[in-house]
C-alpha cells in the first residue's frame, strides 16, 4: 500500500494517492459522479436499442422514451430518497432541492422508470412487456457504471472487513455520517492519519449486475415468454441487493424499525418475480401442449 493513499485495496496492491472528485474545463468544475453517471445513461441506452433493433422494433422509441425516463428517474430517486430521510430533511426543506449533497435512491429511479414506460406505451398503443425486456438490460448497464460514481465519491461502501477485497479510506475524505460505529471501532492510525476499512459495496453490485446482464444477453433468445427478461431482471438484481444492502452503513431504514427498505423490496420483488416467471413459463408450456 502506498503511504498516505486516499484508498488502497490493502490485499490486492492496488491504491490511489489522491481521489480526485471533479475536473474543470474552462473555469467551471465538473463532477466525476455526474459524468460517470452519464456514461452510464448513454451506454445504457446504446445496448437497449441495440436489443430492440435485434428483434425487429424501432430503436428510435428508445431515445424518445430516453428523454421522458431520464428526468422522472432522477426525480423518483431523490423523492423515495427524501420520503425515507424525512426526519432530517422536514428541518431542512430547503436542501430537498440541492441534489449536489447526493441523496439519490436507485429503488426510486426504478419505480419511476416503470411508471414512465406504462404510461409511454399506452400514449404510443406499443407493448410494456416488451419494451421492458429491452429496456432493462440498458438499465443494467447504467447500473454497472453507475455505481463506480460512488467510488469517486467514496461513498455506498459495507461495514468493517479484512478480506480479500478490503478497501482502506482516509476518514477525512468519507462523510461522516456514512461511518459506523462498527468501523469506528476498527479505525486504522497511520503515521497520524485515521482509516477506515470497509467491503466496497459498490463493487459488489456491479460485479453482479455485470453477471446478470450477461446471463440475460445469453438468455435472451430462449425466452418463453415477453417480459421474461424484465422479471429475471428483477429477481436477479433484487438477490444481489438483498445480501449487498445488509453490508451498507448507509441504509435508509423504513420508519420506525431497523429493517432497511431496500432490503424489504428486494425480498418482495424476488419472490413476486420468481412466482410470476413459473406461472407464465406453466402456462406457455401449457398452451404449447394445447396446439400441439
Amino acid at each position: 500500500m502506498t503511504e498516505g493513499a486516499d484508498i488502497s485495496f490493502v490485499h490486492l496492491g492496488i491504491s490511489i494517492q489522491h481521489m480526485e472528485k471533479s475536473f474543470s474545463i474552462g473555469g467551471i468544475s465538473f463532477a466525476y459522479y455526474g459524468l460517470i453517471i452519464g456514461i452510464g445513461m448513454v451506454a445504457g441506452l446504446l445496448v437497449a436499442q441495440a436489443d430492440a433493433k435485434r428483434r425487429g422494433q424501432n430503436p428510435d422509441i428508445y431515445l424518445d422514451f430516453a428523454m421522458y425516463v431520464l428526468i422522472f428517474s432522477i426525480l423518483g430517486a431523490r423523492i423515495y430518497y427524501v420520503i425515507f430521510q424525512w426526519d432530517y430533511y422536514r428541518n431542512h426543506l430547503a436542501e430537498i432541492i440541492n441534489l449536489r449533497r447526493g441523496g439519490l435512491a436507485i429503488y426510486g429511479g426504478i419505480i419511476a422508470g416503470v411508471l414512465t414506460l406504462i404510461v409511454f406505451t399506452r400514449k404510443r398503443k406499443l407493448s410494456f412487456l416488451s419494451m421492458a425486456d429491452s429496456a432493462c438490460l440498458g438499465l443494467l448497464t447504467g447500473q454497472i457504471i453507475g455505481r463506480w460514481g460512488n467510488f469517486v465519491n467514496c461513498e455506498a461502501f459495507g461495514g468493517y472487513t479484512d478480506g480479500l477485497f478490503a478497501m482502506r479510506l482516509k476518514r477525512s475524505i468519507v462523510n461522516e455520517n456514512m461511518i459506523s460505529q462498527d468501523l469506528l471501532d476498527h479505525l486504522i492510525l497511520e503515521n497520524g492519519i485515521e482509516y477506515i476499512q470497509v467491503h466496497p459495496t459498490f463493487l459488489y453490485e456491479s460485479m453482479w449486475n455485470l453477471g446478470v446482464l450477461l446471463f440475460l444477453l445469453w438468455y435472451r433468445k430462449r425466452k418463453k415468454f415477453t417480459g421474461e427478461i424484465m422479471w429475471l431482471y428483477l429477481a436477479g438484481y433484487g438477490i444481489g441487493r438483498t445480501w449487498i444492502e445488509g453490508l451498507r452503513t448507509d441504509q435508509l431504514l423504513i420508519p420506525g424499525t431497523s429493517i432497511a427498505v431496500s432490503q424489504a423490496l428486494s425480498v418482495v420483488l424476488v419472490v413476486v418475480s420468481v412466482s410470476v416467471i413459473l406461472f407464465c413459463r406453466r402456462k406457455a408450456v401449457g398452451e404449447r401442449k394445447e396446439n400441439t
